[in-house]
């Protein structure tokens, strides 16, 4: 087997994406690449057998109607979300929230912050994988699943706050991060890219999504129960690994 991690950003140049292919209790990275752009994640998306993607997959069920409904200056859709309680069913998801219960990590908003531009980039992602390789469920129980390393590393037991950024402090935690990761997976054949990755946390961000979406592949993660099953469907679904590192080679 063969899994894909891809963290994708707006553009190509913070894009990246990791191959690991699994044996019997044995991992290898065997792709590793900066400065991705939508033609490689395709392309390697048909390769591969399983892809996690670290970006939303889909918004807000409640978003469409009120944005109709302020478009066509129909007050109802609109007023209903008036408060800041209506405003984070805009802005969170189903799945941002189940992460939040579970994790106590809040993610991003897709709708309100700075992650709706990679999310444009990314359903354009999935519409182009569609036409190649058929249509992917939002829910992950097809050949893409939502991926978001920084909830697998606290789920794994890795300290990973403070690792983002280019200065020496952010650099040095993240030279630690790969070591904590190094110990608890050695049977991770890193391939010589050490460096590389102790020095993009965009590239280690890609490595845990190919990680992640592993577990998603053997069971290993929470998947959607039948209160979020409709939700998942549409909006899309992080899948949270279940279970230590040392499961993901059974």
């Amino acid at each position: 087997m063969k899994t894909l991690g891809v963290d994708l950003a707006a553009a190509a140049k913070k894009t990246a994406v990791a191959v690991i292919e699994w044996g019997e209790g044995s991992a290898r990275l065997v792709h590793l690449a900066l400065e991705v752009d939508d033609h490689e994640i395709v392309d390697l998306f048909g390769v591969t057998d399983m892809t996690g993607i670290d970006c939303p997959v889909g918004w807000p069920e409640a978003l469409i109607p009120f944005l109709t409904g302020h478009k066509n200056f129909d007050a109802g859709p609109v007023l209903a979300h008036d408060g800041i309680a209506g405003r984070r069913l805009l802005a969170y998801r189903d799945t941002d929230r189940f992460v939040t219960a579970h994790t106590g990590l809040i993610p991003l908003s897709v709708s309100a912050d700075r992650l709706a531009h990679p999310a444009m980039r990314c359903a354009v992602v999935q519409a182009k994988i569609a036409g190649l390789h058929g249509a992917q469920p939002r829910d992950g129980s097809g050949q893409l699943a939502e991926v978001y390393p920084a909830a697998s590393l606290k789920l794994w037991g890795l300290n990973a706050r403070g690792y983002k950024g280019r200065g020496s402090t952010e650099a040095e935690r993240l030279s630690v991060l790969l070591a904590n990761l190094r110990e608890q997976a050695p049977w991770l054949d890193l391939a010589g890219h050490e460096e590389r990755l102790a020095g993009s946390d965009d590239l280690f961000d890609a490595v845990i999504a190919s990680l992640t979406v592993r577990a998603a592949a053997v069971g290993r993660t929470l998947r959607p129960d039948e209160a979020h099953a409709e939700a998942a469907r549409s909006e899309g679904w992080i899948h949270l690994p279940e279970g230590g590192l040392s499961g993901l080679t059974a």
